[in-house]
């Protein structure tokens, strides 16, 4: 899944976004998606990579706890920080969402 619906790509270089499956087996739609901020840092190192977090999100849809599954550090934190934002649909429980941000300077 891209950034498209509302994305703000003027605070970002270039990133993309993909939400997989759940780990309940049913994905959970994304309701509201807000583009993480391309990291000065990493402008200047001209750095780009991927991003895996997974956000355990709430019965109403928000996102509860963003767990860092890997990429890099200089990146993480600007992942984390718009998957916080995320709102998701409402489902009957908890559920882990895993998200992938890739991060690409131009």
């Amino acid at each position: 899944m891209g950034i498209a619906p509302g994305k703000t790509q003027s605070q970002v270089s270039s990133a993309e976004v993909r939400s997989d499956e759940g780990h309940s087996g049913e994905k959970r739609r994304i309701v509201r998606q807000t583009a993480p901020s391309y990291p000065p840092l990493a402008k200047r190192m001209n750095l780009s990579g991927t991003v895996r977090v997974l956000a355990t999100v709430e019965p109403d849809g928000t996102v509860k706890a963003v767990r860092p599954m890997g990429g890099s550090p200089v990146l993480i934190q600007a992942a984390q920080d718009a998957v916080y934002k995320w709102k998701y649909a409402a489902a009957g429980g908890e559920s882990k969402e895993p998200v992938e941000i890739h991060f690409n300077p131009q």
